[in-house]
């Protein structure tokens, strides 16, 4: 089921590369801070490349970037958005089938994509994908619902039309109670996996508007949202459209992207 999700975002390729947020500036220079130790920029693997928003901005910072791409239709929208960069290579395929050379980056990343990868795998992977003292770094951006003035009247919503989504609400269920920083332990995760010091969290905070239809239009490209039955998805996609507009047609959102840092060993 979960492959199956995974591999669902591709049924929305156009609309995920229109609707889907980027990711804060300073992060990216973070990430390479870490990874490029005296000024060199790192040769970096990406694991889940998606439409490339995140791999443009790491080819624009002057790395090399080998992306790698499950679906299909994801795959070729980023080679498209991708075109203009030389020194980045998009492959269509899953991190766990692809083979690196042992030790061939100096950083991989991920984004909005790690928490797909196979758990028993992901790590040792990783681990013999970087050389010693390679960073891997995965970051994922979450709505803080708590700080919403739409979240009580869009919960209700969901109450009502989206009960479809099952015991596990993802980020865009405004139902959700985990601290948008909590959803992933990633202290114990590295903790447990070999070959990787200590792990590292950082959080972006940044805000940013919506109207009723870019909205909608970003609720279509959520995993849970495309396994919805279609009608069930208009029902809500409406209902959450109508909540926008008697409220002034505008959304406005926190987010929260966090950053989960561990150096190879």
């Amino acid at each position: 089921m979960k492959r199956a999700l995974r591999l669902s975002f591709g049924e929305v390729a156009e609309l995920y590369d229109l609707a889907r947020p980027s990711y804060p500036s300073d992060l990216v220079d973070d990430v390479i801070a870490c990874a490029g130790g005296g000024g060199r920029n790192p040769r970096a693997l990406e694991v889940g490349a998606g439409t490339g928003k995140a791999t443009i901005m790491f080819a624009d910072r002057g790395l090399t970037v080998q992306a790698l791409e499950p679906s299909p239709a994801m795959a070729s929208v980023a080679r498209r958005n991708l075109s203009g960069y030389p020194d980045v290579t998009v492959e269509q395929t899953d991190f766990e089938s692809w083979r690196a050379q042992p030790g061939a980056f100096g950083l991989v990343f991920s984004a909005q994509a790690w928490h797909w990868v196979t758990p028993e795998l992901k790590y040792v992977r990783a681990r013999r994908a970087l050389k010693s003292g390679g960073v891997l770094a995965a970051f994922w951006n979450r709505p803080v619902w708590e700080r919403s003035p739409l979240r009580e009247d869009l919960t209700a919503v969901y109450r009502d039309f989206a009960s479809d989504l099952g015991p596990d609400p993802g980020p865009a269920d405004p139902v959700v109670n985990i601290s948008a920083d909590r959803w992933e332990d990633w202290q114990e995760e590295i903790r447990g996996a070999a070959g990787f010091g200590e792990p590292e969290v950082r959080l972006y905070h940044w805000t940013c508007d919506y109207t009723a239809h870019e909205y909608a239009t970003l609720l279509s490209t959520y995993s849970d949202h495309i396994a919805l039955p279609a009608h069930r998805r208009a029902e809500l996609t409406a209902a959450v459209t109508d909540v926008i507009e008697a409220h002034g047609g505008t959304l406005p959102m926190s987010y929260v992207t966090k950053l989960c840092l561990a150096r190879a060993q």
